[in-house]
Order: structure tokens, then sequence, then C-alpha cells
């Protein structure tokens, strides 16, 4: 991994709509392959760092609350806008589908964000922290053993939910896409719409605090560009690949907890448990009643989330 050197440009951030500690900010970042990502950061934490890895259609923005929390518990943080979502570019003509042709692609936006991370000077232990695609793109990198300490998963994307009838047929779909010139078509069931600005609260399958969802949908009021649609064909033959792979590899040597909702509709839920079942260090925290955004439910499920991690986090600073 090649480090960067800075001083990185400045880039847009909206500081009062994040709601996060003072003195955030974000910079601009370039990627191997030439393309440009979003990264923040927020410093004031002594204990060391957490990379807070968002999930599909999310942006630095809207972890800042979770930054807040983080760094009231003595760690400074850094986020990113992944490839094709928030700030960073969009792949496709059509901005509102989320396209990556490979995950790995999602692994050299990491790489530019901790070499960010390392010209910053943050100090101390690195930790990670994942939602839900952002879990998916994790775990990959603990295999690549990049020096975290400990993780923490919510909700993380270890298989696509679906109906067990149309997995073949997604599969063959996403295969025939590429050949047929349709990999760029939304994946079944999905368009151009935002989730948060569609969906009535009371519906919804994020979570069941209206505060928090006023919050998200706020973001996307006030800057559309960070709004994001369904995922392409590509993307999905991409997730579905790199979820299967991932499975079929052992669990890393770390210790991580995994924080599930009862209530989770989004991801596959069959394989968390799967997963967890074969890693020594891991460990399975249920949240009753929550939905698939832990971190942006209720202030109890808020507070017990963040000192968990916190704990989980200062075990294993040395």
């Amino acid at each position: 991994m090649t480090i960067a050197s800075g001083p990185f440009e400045a880039a847009p951030f909206d500081a009062a709509l994040a709601d996060g500690p003072a003195g955030g900010r974000a910079v601009w970042l370039q990627t191997a392959d030439q393309v440009r990502i979003r990264a923040a950061i927020w410093k004031g934490g002594s204990r060391g760092w957490v990379l807070l890895l968002p999930g599909r259609t999310e942006y630095v923005e809207k972890y800042g609350r979770a930054a807040g929390d983080l760094v009231a518990r003595g760690w400074s943080v850094v986020s990113v806008d992944w490839r094709g979502q928030g700030l960073a570019d969009r792949m496709l003509a059509d901005p509102m589908s989320g396209h990556v042709q490979d995950f790995d692609e999602y692994q050299r936006d990491l790489d530019a964000v901790l070499a960010f991370a390392a010209a910053e000077g943050l100090g101390g232990p690195q930790m990670l922290l994942s939602h839900s695609m952002g879990g998916c793109i994790a775990l990959r990198a603990l295999h690549r053993n990049l020096g975290f300490r400990a993780a923490v998963f919510s909700a993380p994307m270890w298989g696509i939910s679906m109906a067990a009838w149309l997995r073949p047929v997604a599969h063959a779909v996403t295969r025939l896409a590429g050949p047929f010139g349709q990999a760029h078509r939304y994946a079944p069931g999905t368009g151009a719409k935002s989730y948060v600005l569609e969906a009535p609260f009371e519906a919804n399958v994020l979570t069941t605090n209206r505060e928090m969802w006023d919050y998200m949908r706020a973001h996307v009021r006030a800057h559309p560009r960070l709004g994001l649609g369904g995922p392409s064909l590509a993307w999905l033959k991409a997730a579905l690949r790199e979820c299967g792979a991932l499975m079929r590899m052992p669990a890393p040597d770390l210790p991580v907890v995994v924080a599930l909702g009862t209530q989770e509709k989004v991801v596959d839920v069959p394989p968390v448990h799967l997963r967890l079942a074969g890693w020594a260090r891991g460990e399975l925290d249920l949240y009753p009643g929550c939905e698939h955004e832990i971190l942006m439910e209720g202030p109890a499920a808020r507070k017990r989330f963040f000192d968990r991690a916190a704990a989980l986090f200062e075990a294993h600073r040395d």
C-alpha cells in the first residue's frame, strides 16, 4: 500500500447536519485506479483511532453522531464515502445507481483511506467498525492483515437477503447481464429513488427511532447529491460473489463483536450466525426490537452499542 502525502484538498462537509464533534473535516482522496473518493476525520481521541466503514447508500455526514460517541469514549474517527455513493465519483451515467464491477474496488478505496490516516499521523492502535455492506468490506480487510486490533460489526452483509426461489434467478440474471450489455441496469425490485425519502417511517426497515429517521432524511433533503437508489446488476453479481468467497474462508484470528437487531430485514441473517459459529473469538450481540441500523436507533441501543465497542477496543489496545 502506497502512503499518500499531504496536503489533501478540502472536500465539502456539512458539519451542522453531521452533528458530530467539533473540528470534523473532509478531504478528497485519489485511489490507485484514479477514482475520487471523500474521507472525513474527527480527531480528539487519546486511546487510538477507529476506521468506520459505512454501508451501501451512505456517506460521512451520516456518521457524525457516531463519531461523537466514539470521540467521547477516547477514540478518533475516520470514515469514507465509497466510490459510487456520497460525494465520491459515481461510476455510471445514472448517478442514482450504486455500481461496482468487483468488490475489490472497495479495497482500493480502503487503501486510500488508510494512507490518509497514516499521513494524518493518527497514533495509537487502530480499530475497525463497520455497518452492513461496510461489514463485507471489513471482513475482507481483516483477511488482508492491515493492522487492526479488534472489530465491531453492525448488521454485516455476509449474505444477500432474498427469497429462496429468487436466488437462482438472481445468479442467472447477473451472470447474463454482462454479456448482453445490461450490467448497468438496476437489480430487480430496485430503482432510482432514495429509500429514506420514499419510505414512510411507520413501514421503514432501518430504524424504530423517529428522531434518527428524521436525521437521515434531513441529510438527503438538504443535499440531494448524497442520495442513492438501488444497486446495479453488476453490483449484485459482485456482492453475491464476494459474500460466497468470504463464507468459504476461515474466520480471522481477531476479537470481534457482531451487533444484530432482532427485527433485521435488510441483510441475510443465517450467514451471520453461520460465520460466528466458526469464529473462536467472535461474539453475537442481539438487540431486541431493533431494525437494521443499530447506530441509528434510540439512545439506549446506541449507548449500549458504543459502550460495548469501546470496551472491546480498550481490551485490545496492547
